[in-house]
C-alpha cells in the first residue's frame, strides 16, 4: 500500500504569489499553461520508459506506454489497429 504525504516545499507567501498571478492570467494562458505541463509530464513519462527499456523501439515503447496508462485492453487494441495499418 503507497501512502500519500502532502509534500509542498513552497513558502506560504510565494504560494499566494502564484495564486495571483494564476488568477490575474485569465482563461486562455491557464490553459495554455496546463496543456504545457500535460506535454512535459507524458514526454518525461516516454522517456523514463525509454531508459527503462534499452533496445525497444518507439513503437514499442509507446505502445507500452498506453499500456501502462490507458489498460493493457487498450494498449492491445492500440496494437492491433497499428499492427493492420502496416
Amino acid at each position: 500500500m503507497v501512502i500519500l504525504h502532502d509534500v509542498n516545499d513552497t513558502h506560504p507567501s510565494a504560494a499566494r504569489v502564484q495564486l495571483e498571478l494564476l488568477r490575474a492570467a485569465g482563461v486562455t494562458k491557464r490553459a495554455a499553461l496546463a496543456l504545457s505541463l500535460s506535454h512535459a509530464v507524458v514526454e518525461m513519462s516516454r522517456r523514463a520508459l525509454r531508459e527503462r527499456m534499452p533496445g525497444a523501439s518507439e513503437r514499442e515503447v509507446l505502445l507500452r506506454w498506453v499500456s501502462l496508462h490507458y489498460g493493457q485492453d487498450l494498449g492491445a487494441r492500440v496494437a492491433a489497429y497499428v499492427d493492420g495499418r502496416e
